[in-house]
C-alpha cells in the first residue's frame, strides 16, 4: 500500500516537472524576447517600451534577472525621454532586485548602468566611484565575449563625463578605446551605441575646430544609426554634421540636412533635440537672410524652451510628490508600528495585571483558608483540654 502511494506520487511529481518546467522556461522565453524586441522602442517609443518592461517587472512569476532587465529597460526609456529623475528612482529598484543574485554579469550591467544615470545627472564623482567599481569586476573575469561590451561601455561613458567637463582630448580617448572594443563584438545590438559614441565623438572635434574630424564622426554615427533603424539617433547625427555646415559657412547645406533631421525626429518627441534642430534652422535663415523663415523657426524655438521647462517644473513637482507619498507612508508605517508596540505593551501590563490580582486573590483564600484551619484546630484542642 505504501509502496503504491509512493509510486504514485513519484509519478505525478514527474507529470509536473516535466509539464510545468517547460511552461516556465516558455514564459521566460516569451518574456526575454518582449524585452529584446520592446529595446528598439526606447529611443523611438519609450511609452510602448515602459508598458512593456513594467508588465514584465510585474510578474513575480519571471525570473529574477528577467525582471532586473525589465526594469533597466523602463529606466533607460525614461531616460530617451530625459526624465532622469524616474530613470534613475527605476533603475534604483532594479539595482536592490539585482542584489539577490549572484550574477557577476548582471552586477556589472548594473553598476555600469547606476555610472550613466549619475552620469546624465551630472554627478560625476559618483558615476567615476561606479565606473571603477565596475571596471574592478571585468578584469577580475577572464577575457570573453561577455565582458566586450560591458568594457566598451564602461570606456565610453567616461568618455562622456571627459566631454562635459570639456577635457575634448581625453574624451576622443576613452570614445576611440570603447568604439574599438565594440567592433569586436558581433552583434546589431552594438549599432546603436556605436552611433552614440562617433556622435559624441564628433561633437568634441568640433570643440577642437577640427571640422574634418567632425564630419567623419558625424557621417559614422549616421551609418550606425541607420543600421540600427534609430530616428532619434539619425536625426541628431544630421544635427551633428549640419552644425558643422554652420561654423564652415554653408548655411543652405546646413539648412537642408536639418530639413531632413527634422522630418525624421516629428514622431520621436525628442523636446532637446527639436529645439536644436529649430535653433540650427533659425540661425541659419538669419544669415542668409531670410527673415520670414527666421521667426518662423525663432518662434518654434522659444516655444519648445518653454515647453520644456514645463516638463522640468513637472518632473520636479512629481519628484516632491513621490518624496512627500514616502515621507508620509514612513510616518504612517513608523505610527502602526508603535500603535501595535503601544497595544501589546498594554495587552502585557492587563495580562500581568490581571495574573497579580488573581494570585492575590488565591494567596488571600489560601490565608484564609488557613487561618480557618488553625482557629479549628485550636478550637479541637482546647476542647480536648477540657
Amino acid at each position: 500500500m505504501i509502496y503504491k502511494l509512493f509510486n504514485n506520487f513519484y509519478i505525478l511529481l514527474t507529470l509536473i516537472i516535466f509539464n510545468v518546467l517547460p511552461a516556465v522556461a516558455q514564459k521566460e522565453t516569451r518574456a526575454d524576447s518582449i524585452i529584446r524586441s520592446s529595446s528598439s522602442n526606447i529611443y523611438e517609443n519609450p511609452d510602448k517600451a515602459i508598458s512593456s518592461g513594467l508588465a514584465i517587472y510585474d510578474d513575480d512569476k519571471n525570473t529574477l534577472e528577467t525582471r532586473v532587465k525589465a526594469m533597466i529597460m523602463v529606466s533607460d526609456a525614461y531616460s530617451s525621454k530625459r526624465d532622469y529623475q524616474k530613470a534613475l528612482k527605476c533603475f534604483l529598484m532594479a539595482n536592490e532586485l539585482s542584489k539577490q543574485s549572484n550574477n557577476v554579469g548582471m552586477k556589472i550591467s548594473i553598476l555600469n548602468k547606476t555610472a550613466i544615470k549619475y552620469q546624465q545627472l551630472k554627478v560625476y564623482d559618483k558615476a567615476i566611484r561606479y565606473l571603477d567599481e565596475a571596471e574592478k569586476l571585468i578584469v577580475a573575469i577572464p577575457v570573453h565575449d561577455s565582458t566586450q561590451m560591458p568594457l566598451a561601455t564602461n570606456l565610453i561613458v567616461r568618455g562622456f563625463i571627459f566631454k562635459e567637463q570639456l577635457n575634448c582630448d581625453i574624451a576622443i580617448s576613452y570614445f576611440r578605446q570603447g568604439i574599438a572594443v565594440c567592433k569586436q563584438v558581433k552583434s546589431m545590438d552594438t549599432q546603436p551605441i556605436l552611433s552614440i559614441a562617433t556622435y559624441n565623438m564628433g561633437n568634441c572635434y568640433t570643440l577642437l575646430n577640427n571640422y574634418g574630424k567632425a564630419k567623419e564622426s558625424f557621417n559614422e554615427a549616421l551609418m550606425y544609426a541607420n543600421k540600427a533603424k534609430a530616428k532619434s539617433l539619425k536625426a541628431f547625427a544630421q544635427k551633428g554634421l549640419a552644425e558643422v555646415y554652420t561654423l564652415e559657412g554653408d548655411y543652405r547645406g546646413s539648412i537642408s540636412i536639418l530639413e531632413s533631421a527634422l522630418e525624421i525626429s516629428k514622431n520621436v518627441g525628442d523636446l532637446i533635440l527639436n529645439r536644436e534642430i529649430y535653433k540650427g534652422l533659425s540661425n541659419n535663415y538669419l544669415a542668409i537672410n531670410e527673415w520670414d523663415k527666421y521667426q518662423l523657426y525663432q518662434k518654434k524655438y522659444v516655444q519648445i524652451q518653454l515647453d520644456i521647462k514645463e516638463s522640468e517644473r513637472t518632473s520636479i513637482s512629481d519628484s516632491i510628490e513621490e518624496i512627500n507619498a514616502l515621507q508620509n507612508k514612513k510616518i504612517h508605517d513608523e505610527k502602526m508600528r508603535y500603535g501595535w508596540i503601544i497595544f501589546i505593551v498594554a495587552t502585557l501590563a492587563i495580562m500581568i495585571i490581571i495574573f497579580l490580582v488573581k494570585f492575590q486573590i488565591r494567596s488571600i483564600k489560601s490565608l484564609n483558608q488557613l487561618k480557618s484551619n488553625v482557629e479549628e484546630m485550636m478550637r479541637v484542642k482546647q476542647k480536648n483540654i477540657q
